[in-house]
């Protein structure tokens, strides 16, 4: 539903989303009500005590004012639960209401001062009972004031009040375009600013340099370009993402074929080699898990943790030269010691420092796989965020590759940061010079896992027998023609439903299409939604069937859009101009298509309860392709499927499967 437009602006707030907020004040608001009734009736005869009148007369003043209050809130609620997301109509007197109730916070106010001055009053020797009455009606009042401010705050929409053009099918289009175009600069310069700004408030806290300019100005655009052509509030995103998931679900309980071609890898690989990459993968988590450090550690091991690390992490550590940036009270590399159960002596380099585009890795030597590996840390501060983040896509220039592609750009200057290291500063030199028989192994997990697959591409050539283990790499990674280069030489783990292994532009604006598609179509209020998902996704159930303009029509008119969903994404809010399609006419696609990066694993859990956690959860491991991962999938175990400790779970799980069938 459009945003509420209040004051001539609009606000991030729907003239739906006063059910749930409006009903829980109207409670809070009735029984202050009656507890005051009862304070004025028991104590009626005894006003007498010195401040006694100014106390009943405010006493009756709450009394009258908490009515009017009441009534305005339930005429507030009942509005709102009329109609449904895109047919606002039933609720058009909504900010009729609102601005009566708006009003009525100024003689409560008012009425706060007042109650304050009295209780602050030492003259007063009232009763302490009505005493305390009052002062709980004082604190209640500034309680409700400070929280209505605060709700003010998250609502407003710092474009809302940008003057702007809507421009219909066939009318104005002869502006000029120097004019239009100017039009078209400023808001879509006035957008990025706000984004830019939120951004740097929300990257407060770090040290602010050119990079960090630079990225904060191209995530801004990221976003402005991707909640440009919509007029969504954001529960009406949580009411989309509620519907999907539940329409999702029942998809999956229907008898069906198999989506995904499962039965052989790319390559034609038999299931041997199936079992021996999960082994391989199921050692390699280890490095990848212990890159994260002392936070990894202490969130595994949270009772035993600290004690294990304070006793043995000022014993055996390289020395300094082998560490780069801080690790206080050698937290870090202790950690790393214990997730690898490697000795100091078997450390390469290990470098802590992390600035945007610049993250975290060490190079250690595993006896056990005679392997030189090098472990590139996922994302754990807010300049991996950022690195993230930097989702433009850039060319990957490579010597004796006949086609190369596109990469997602911030994980490839951290991929370019890693490999300056490794051969500029003869890192990998020196560990062939100690284990010359040794292959080289690059993993990393989620934002690791994605620099290590374009760090292998970078290495390739010097290092024709190298592997590398993406453990959740993002989605949005290689173009086609680099994600099939190397399938020879990279494998991909993702587990279940895995949000990052899914993320990408496409697959974020394809989600935009299905939440105004579903959230369009949907004939019940948006309460009803909301309450029905919260139980769903608490208690289970049965996925609700939410009647919707779908039902009824045939398969030709649902490959049109209904009027509901045209209006939702083709009004643009008040902070963009429907100019903007002009733009983007004649330029190619900014976001194109990328893939996960080599052959992938998909692990899925076999059998198991979707909401009460099991400890004995079965899992099974296929050979899936790319195309697989090509929309994005709404569950609770959407963002802990990509937890490192999840993963690791899930292969140490096949793998000793696979181990007992063979003793068997």
């Amino acid at each position: 539903m459009p945003g509420l437009v209040v004051f001539g602006r609009r606000w991030a707030i729907g003239s739906d989303d006063f059910v749930l907020p409006g009903a829980f004040e109207l409670f809070v608001r009735l029984v202050w009500w009656i507890g005051i009734l009862v304070l004025y009736t028991v104590h009626k005869g005894q006003f007498n005590c010195p401040g006694g009148g100014l106390l009943h007369s405010y006493l009756l003043g709450l009394l009258i004012l908490l009515a009017s209050i009441i009534c305005a809130l339930s005429a507030l609620v009942y509005i709102s639960m009329q109609g449904t997301i895109s047919n606002p109509g039933p609720r058009k007197s909504l900010p009729k209401i609102l601005y009566t109730r708006l009003l009525l916070y100024f003689p409560e106010f008012i009425w706060a001062v007042i109650g304050a001055v009295w209780v602050s009053d030492n003259s007063v020797q009232c009763e302490k009972t009505v005493i305390n009455g009052v002062i709980g009606t004082v604190i209640a009042s500034w309680i409700i004031i400070v929280f209505t401010i605060i709700g003010v705050v998250i609502v407003f929409d710092p474009l809302g009040g940008k003057k702007t053009f809507y421009l219909p099918d066939g009318v104005s289009r002869n502006l000029e375009s120097s004019q239009s175009g100017q039009l078209l600069y400023n808001v879509k310069s006035s957008a990025t600013r706000v984004w830019e700004k939120r951004i740097r408030l929300l990257c407060c806290c770090i040290v602010q340099d050119d990079d960090h300019r630079v990225a904060f100005t191209s995530i801004a655009e990221l976003f402005r370009n991707y909640f440009s052509d919509t007029d969504l509030v954001p529960s009406d995103i949580a009411a989309g993402l509620i519907l999907l998931h539940q329409e999702q679900d029942k998809m999956e309980s229907c008898p069906k074929e198999p989506e995904e071609v499962l039965c052989h890898s790319p390559s034609s690989l038999v299931t041997d080699d199936l079992d021996v990459e999960l082994e391989n993968a199921a050692h390699f988590m280890l490095f990848a898990a212990a890159a994260y450090g002392w936070p990894y550690y202490v969130y595994t091991n949270p009772y035993t943790a600290l004690c294990k690390l304070n006793g043995d992490c000022c014993r055996n550590r390289p020395t300094d030269s082998d560490i780069t940036g801080s690790d206080r009270h050698n937290f870090h590399f202790g950690s790393i010691l214990k997730i690898t159960g490697l000795q100091y002596r078997d450390f390469i380099h290990i470098s802590f420092h992390n600035k945007i585009y610049e993250i975290p890795f060490f190079v250690a030597l595993d006896h056990k796989k005679e392997a030189i590996v090098v472990a590139v840390r996922g994302t754990l501060s807010f300049e991996d965020i950022l690195t993230d983040l930097s989702a433009d896509c850039e060319d990957l220039t490579l010597e004796e590759v006949l086609e190369n592609g596109f990469v997602h750009k911030g994980i490839t200057q951290a991929a370019n940061y890693i490999y300056r290291k490794l051969i500029n500063d003869g890192i990998l030199n020196q560990a062939f010079t100690i284990a010359p028989e040794y292959k080289l192994v690059i993993v990393g997990h989620s934002l690791g896992g994605g620099t290590a697959s374009i760090l292998a591409i970078m290495l390739r050539n010097s290092f024709p027998t190298l592997r590398c283990y993406a453990f959740s790499p993002p989605g949005g990674l290689l173009s086609k023609s680099l994600a099939d280069y190397t399938k020879h030489f990279i494998v991909s783990v993702i587990v279940g439903k895995d949000l990052v292994a899914r993320l990408s532009m496409p697959n974020m604006e394809d989600l935009k299409r299905r939440i105004v598609r579903i959230v369009a179509n949907c004939n019940r209020p948006k309460y009803q939604i909301l309450l029905r998902g919260c139980w769903y996704e608490v208690f289970g159930g049965d996925p609700d069937d939410f009647p919707t303009e779908l039902d009824g029509r045939n398969q030709d008119a649902l490959t049109q859009p209904l009027l509901a969903e045209e209006s939702l994404m083709v009004h643009r809010s008040p902070s963009y101009n429907a100019l903007e399609e002009e733009s983007h006419s004649n330029s190619p696609p900014q976001y194109p298509h990328l893939y996960l990066p080599g052959k992938i694993i998909h692990i899925v859990e076999e059998c198991s309860s979707r909401r009460l956690c099991s400890s004995d959860i079965k899992y099974t491991a296929r050979w899936s392709n790319e195309t697989v991962f090509s929309s994005i999938l709404i569950s609770p175990k959407m963002i802990t499927d990509h937890m490192p400790d999840v993963v690791l779970k899930a292969l140490n799980s096949l793998s000793q499967e696979h181990g007992s069938c063979l003793s068997c």
